[in-house]
């Protein structure tokens, strides 16, 4: 299964016909450029850095970096993963006294320039990304084909606020059900799924399925190709352990995460798309609904409150004014649950999935997730678009983070 035909279970908010077309034919045609926090430039104990990648995923560069400058890929901060099929810029920090040995690094694809000194950067640290995205193989009625979705979405309250497919896998789309096995404690299952799993296409596939096929971690040290080396590290713990929890452990957390957001990410989803299948508006508040603060376009999701039948007008003026928007569930353990009729949505979601908000408790200490709230719809900022011929519709708008540039161009593409 590839992600469009994962993404097809989720429904559409926007029923005019898409544009169709293609995304990312060329690295080019996808560019990122992330907003960071201002106060990671204060401080001196690190050095920041303005990286630029092509064709790199954010953790494969970061350890490459750290290998060629001859320190720890954990040393080396950032706010958040960028997309690998694309141009992209984000901020990095490394140890001070690295930073002569890190601006000596030349990397294909890789361009590093020093910006000041300040802080270790962290996930999160950051205000959102701009984007500018070509999208190509279009007719010439594009133009007025995003034209009429996007009036109707405006009038709609926004796009829907999906995670994209990035947290999933585009072709291996597998990771949220690694998250599920692993919230039941059932790691072996999931190491098999995570090493085994192929759909043929990619590099690799072959010593995967058998894998898949005979479980023998001596032969699939053999067959595994270097590129994997995340699967490699596995399979090495395991090895000399003997223990699949103990091979996950020995991961590096963003990766180990990556399992149990994504099957978060598909909850949310799921909560989302069953709530425009119902007919639940997400630009107006219900009794029972979870609300999320608002300031200049930005959602902050540690600051919410709960609509109730005495203040739902309120709340009601504060969606409409922009200074709100109505959220959805991130199950974690520590996670505020909705009240009413989107409280019996979310309840019945855990039931079908076999979950309770204190499975996420039970995880190794590293990967336990609190959970939280999540806008269930998407306000682009400063969105322009125009048709150029021979090449297809740009694109350019900003998002906060979390947000998906994908998410929002699916909704006019409708091509899954």
């Amino acid at each position: 299964m590839d992600y469009r035909e994962f993404f097809s279970q989720f429904r559409h908010l926007s029923e005019k016909p898409g544009i169709g077309g293609r995304i990312k034919v060329f690295p080019e045609d996808f560019v990122v450029i992330e907003d960071p926090l201002p106060q990671i430039f204060e401080g001196r104990k690190h050095a920041i850095f303005l990286l630029k990648k092509r064709n790199w995923d954010t953790m494969a560069a970061v350890k490459e970096i750290a290998k060629r400058a001859g320190i720890s890929h954990r040393d080396i901060g950032f706010a958040g993963t960028k997309d690998r099929h694309a141009v992209t810029y984000q901020y990095i920090s490394v140890p001070a006294d690295a930073k002569g040995k890190v601006e000596a690094v030349q990397i294909r694809d890789i361009e590093l320039k020093f910006v000041s000194y300040g802080r270790f950067i962290k996930l999160g640290h950051l205000l959102g990304n701009r984007f500018k995205v070509i999208v190509r193989d279009v007719g010439e009625d594009a133009f007025e084909k995003t034209k009429e979705i996007v009036r109707e979405l405006r009038g709609k309250g926004g796009f829907p606020n999906y995670f994209g497919y990035q947290r999933f896998g585009e072709r291996r789309v597998v990771n949220h059900l690694i998250g599920k096995l692993l919230l039941q404690g059932k790691f072996d299952e999931a190491a098999r799924l995570f090493l085994g799993y192929a759909d043929g296409s990619m590099e690799g596939d072959e010593a995967r399925k058998n894998f898949w096929e005979t479980g023998d971690v001596e032969r699939a040290l053999e067959e595994f190709p270097s590129f994997l080396r995340y699967e490699r590290m596995l399979l090495y713990t395991y090895k000399k352990t003997g223990n699949w929890k103990r091979a996950f452990l020995s991961l590096p957390l963003p990766i180990m995460r990556i399992f149990i957001h994504a099957y978060q990410s598909y909850l949310f989803n799921l909560y989302l798309s069953r709530r425009i299948e119902e007919g639940l508006l997400l630009s107006e508040p219900l009794v029972g609904d979870i609300v999320v603060q608002v300031k200049g376009g930005i959602p902050y999701r540690d600051r919410t409150y709960r609509v109730t039948e005495t203040n739902i007008n309120f709340v009601r003026e504060k969606v409409l004014k922009g200074e709100a928007m109505v959220s959805g569930p991130l199950f974690g353990f520590a996670m505020r649950r909705a009240k009413g009729l989107p409280g019996e949505l979310e309840s019945e979601i855990l039931e079908e999935e076999g979950i309770t908000l204190g499975t996420f408790k039970k995880l190794p200490k590293p990967m336990a997730e609190p959970g939280g709230r999540r806008e269930l719809l998407i306000r682009p900022i400063g969105m322009t678009y125009g048709y150029i011929p021979e090449i297809g519709m740009c694109f350019r708008f900003f998002l906060p983070k979390g947000v998906y540039a994908t998410t929002v161009l699916r909704e006019i593409m409708k091509d899954h």
